[in-house]
């Protein structure tokens, strides 16, 4: 037996509406379709459901107890309809949410604070780490990654957020003991804070200035795979370092860190929001977009490329 769920709803529509011509009413359907309906539904139960008449229906024994849970069929479709109208005007439910570990931690708190308060009813998990996650095999709603390009996946949906330039910068206890470099070649005499690739390896310094390029390496290099990790060392004066400028500004700003060759940077890196692209977002992963979005382009520390 292979019962159609909605042969079911509409006979229990076609009993509340007490004939079929009422019923072609309500459900939009032609009445003819909708006897043909409840006639294979017969056929597939094995026993008449309803007697017909010119004058109008009977429900019979066996009819009346399947009608009953047809009905809670119907209640229970209306009841999802319900939740699903009430999860569209209203975001709920947990949001699983993944960020590269060092990912600045003023934007993620100033987000915090604006998404809570204009949607209390979603409860936010937030992972943060240096690894990639699998959105679809672990279950993310959303992931937040800064790379200059993605690779190609069809099954994600990748949105540019922002940019960020990073730039060179140390301590001014550091420059007035081993001097300002004046050209990128002046770097191979200077300690310098090197980011590691995932095989361990240090990256060199890639700086641009307009058409110009220089890459290399610190005379003295102190290498790690922590952003995090490279402004507490450059915050106490023992090299420079390559850092973000949203990771800097606010050391900046309080005269903490200054720049080191300002009008050299690397290559822009992209904010990315990525989501799983073959399933509707939800209301919460729409609204998420829409906050983070609006956390950074109100943050001066971002390069907005929209």
């Amino acid at each position: 037996m292979s019962l159609n769920a909605n042969d079911l709803i509409l006979f229990a529509q076609v009993m509340d509406a007490g004939s079929f011509s009422a019923a072609a009413e309500r459900t939009g359907l032609p009445k003819s379709t909708l006897s043909r309906r409840i006639s294979g539904l017969e056929t597939e139960l094995g026993e008449r459901l309803i007697t017909r008449s010119t004058r109008k229906l009977m429900i019979t024994d066996f009819g009346q107890e399947v009608l009953e849970h047809a009905q809670r069929l119907v209640d229970e479709t209306e009841c999802t309809a319900a939740f699903a109208r009430d999860r569209q005007a209203t975001p709920q439910g947990t949001l699983r949410i993944s960020l590269p570990s060092d990912f600045f931690e003023q934007v993620i708190a100033d987000f915090v604070q604006h998404f809570s308060i204009l949607h209390p009813k979603v409860r936010l998990e937030m992972d943060l780490s240096a690894r990639r996650v699998d959105l679809l095999a672990e279950r993310f709603d959303v992931a937040i990654r800064v790379a200059s390009t993605l690779p190609d996946d069809n099954t994600l949906v990748a949105r540019r957020l922002a940019a960020i330039v990073t730039s060179l910068y140390a301590s001014p206890a550091y420059v007035s003991q081993y001097g300002e470099p004046a050209d990128p070649s002046d770097l191979k005499n200077h300690h310098g804070l090197m980011l590691m690739n995932s095989v361990g390896e240090s990256r060199p310094w890639r700086l641009t200035r307009g058409n110009d390029f220089w890459e290399g390496y610190p005379a003295r290099a102190f290498s790690s795979n922590s952003l995090g990790l490279h402004r507490a060392i450059v915050l106490k004066g023992m090299g420079i370092g390559g850092l973000p400028q949203p990771m800097v500004a606010s050391a900046v700003k309080e005269g903490l860190l200054v720049p080191v060759l300002p009008e050299w940077h690397s290559r822009e890196a992209i904010v990315w929001c990525v989501t799983p692209g073959r399933r509707l977002l939800s209301p919460a992963t729409r609204a998420f977009i829409e906050v983070f979005s609006e956390v950074m382009q109100k943050s001066e520390a971002f390069k907005h490329t929209r």
